[in-house]
């Protein structure tokens, strides 16, 4: 009986160890945002459409979509790298000036995050200008336990980050214009 017991507390040490080390991926965030020398109003103008993200962000070859800016709207984003995201609106509030929307149908060849939750918000900033902030929280391409460099979190970060970053600079220079 001692023999068994030992036995199966060297199994579920085993065990535990293994599970430890197969933990999956956890959620990260990105963050980014920008002072437009624009009133809250004329930048949202550019950005207030959910459909329309093709007429501010470099890195968007098309983006078409359905149900305008009512919440579970879709609209079809197409790189510029290649691939396609699909996204669906989750919320929108006209007198906040922001939505939040989420990645439905992710590209992970083209774009290394296989989902994200997003929101775009503009704020009075300095000045009569405005603070422009997009941040995500998502998690990356690859939700195995050893992705590889091209779709491991560093990946889905450096990918977003480039996104918004594009993004947020064409909204500051035809805002400004």
């Amino acid at each position: 009986m001692r023999l068994f017991r030992t036995a199966m507390l060297q199994v579920l040490l085993v065990l535990g160890a293994a599970s430890a080390g197969a933990h999956g991926p956890t959620p990260q965030k990105v963050e980014e945002s920008i002072a437009v020398a624009a009133p809250p109003e004329k930048v949202w103008a550019v950005v207030k459409n959910f459909d329309s993200l093709v007429s501010w962000n470099p890195l968007v070859e098309t983006s078409m979509g359905t149900g305008g800016n009512e919440p579970g709207a879709e609209r079809v984003v197409v790189l510029r790298s290649g691939g396609q995201l699909k996204d669906s609106l989750d919320e929108y509030l006209e007198d906040e000036m922001s939505y939040s929307y989420r990645l439905d149908t992710p590209d992970v060849d083209a774009f290394p995050v296989s989902f994200y939750s997003s929101t775009l918000a503009v704020k009075p900033g300095a000045d009569g200008g405005s603070e422009v902030t997009w941040d995500a929280r998502l998690y990356r391409a690859d939700t195995g336990n050893f992705p590889s460099e091209t779709q491991n979190d560093q990946a889905a970060i450096d990918a977003v980050t480039k996104f918004y970053r594009a993004g947020l600079e064409e909204l500051k220079k035809k805002a400004e214009q």
